[in-house]
Parts: structure tokens; C-alpha cells; sequence
């Protein structure tokens, strides 16, 4: 039943000190993944370096070397761990936090991914767009989230919605496989 692997990642914000221990989870969970055919999905913060170097090296070198499939789940981090992402074939998921006024620099790292590798997300309870920021987020504002992708990528928002679904139902292909018929 389970149609990803995760999340999981490296979190240096609050607990630098125990880098070890999540790398060596990471590196896990990539296994996982590549054991599975399951998507992995990415929590990154104040780890980019880390971050790169771990999916690059799994990626070439891992000990099932090869191909996997991931998402930077609420993707927030810089213009460089974004390209070693997009450059394995990732996706980067946005949140509200691409709708912040004070977030242009990481609008800008996603006007410059390929439309077909984004994904658009709640992150809930946490990160409501505007103009619910500071509330407890739910899924229904996500349609603020999506809107400023459309506008980032100077689509229509059924254009951008529909996008977003195809990239969600490549990725995820085992949810893709049991959609209800409408």
C-alpha cells in the first residue's frame, strides 16, 4: 500500500550533532528505495552540501549502485542542491513558502527547473500560503500555492494544475495506478 519512501533526509538546523547517524538513515532509506522501485522523498535543511555530495555518490556508487527516483520535498534550499536534484532527474516540490513576499530567490530557483519536474504541496500543518500565513495550513490552500507556480512559470492555473498532476502521477506511479474514477 505504501506508494513512496519517506520522508527522510538531513535536517543540520537543530541537530548538526547528529549528522552521522542521519546520513547513515539516508543512505537507508535510498536503498529502500531502490530496493522498492519506490519514489524517496527529501527533507533538506541547512545540510545542502551533505545533501548533494550523499545523493550524487548513492546515486553513482550506492551499494545497489544505480537509479532512483525523488522528490525535495518542500523544497527551500539553495540554487545548487536544486540543480544536483534536477541533474539526477529529481523533482522539487514546492510549498507555501515560494508564495512568501520575501521568497523571490527561491521563486527564481524554480522558474529555472524544468516545469515537468515540479510538484506543488501542503506541507500541512505548517508553511500556509499567503493569505493564510501564520495559520494552521490545510489542503485547500494549496490552490494559493499552485496559483503562484502558474505564475512562475507564466502558465494558466488549469495548465499548471494539470502539469503538476501528470509530474505527481509519473513519480508516484503506484497512486497514479489507483486514482478513483470521478
Amino acid at each position: 500500500k505504501m506508494v513512496g519512501i519517506g520522508e527522510t533526509g538531513l535536517d543540520y538546523h537543530y541537530t548538526s550533532d547528529s549528522a552521522a547517524v542521519q546520513q547513515k538513515s539516508l543512505r537507508t532509506h535510498i536503498t529502500a528505495a531502490r530496493e522498492t522501485g519506490l519514489p524517496l522523498i527529501i527533507h533538506a535543511r541547512a545540510a545542502d552540501d551533505d545533501m548533494a555530495h550523499i545523493l550524487r555518490d548513492e546515486y553513482a556508487t550506492g551499494a545497489y549502485s544505480g537509479a532512483y527516483s525523488c522528490v525535495m520535498h518542500c523544497f527551500s534550499s539553495g540554487a545548487d542542491l536544486a540543480r544536483a536534484a534536477l541533474d539526477l532527474g529529481f523533482y522539487l516540490s514546492m510549498s507555501g513558502i515560494a508564495a512568501f513576499p520575501k521568497s523571490q530567490e527561491l521563486r527564481d530557483i524554480f522558474a529555472a527547473a524544468p516545469v515537468d519536474r515540479i510538484l506543488v504541496e501542503t506541507d500541512a500543518p505548517y508553511l500556509a500560503p499567503p493569505p493564510y500565513r501564520g495559520k494552521r495550513n490545510q489542503p485547500a490552500y494549496v490552490a494559493h500555492t499552485a496559483a503562484k507556480g502558474a505564475e512562475i512559470f507564466g502558465m494558466d492555473d488549469a495548465a499548471f494544475a494539470a502539469q503538476t498532476q501528470a509530474n505527481f502521477d509519473r513519480l508516484f506511479t503506484k497512486a497514479a495506478a489507483h486514482k478513483v474514477a470521478a
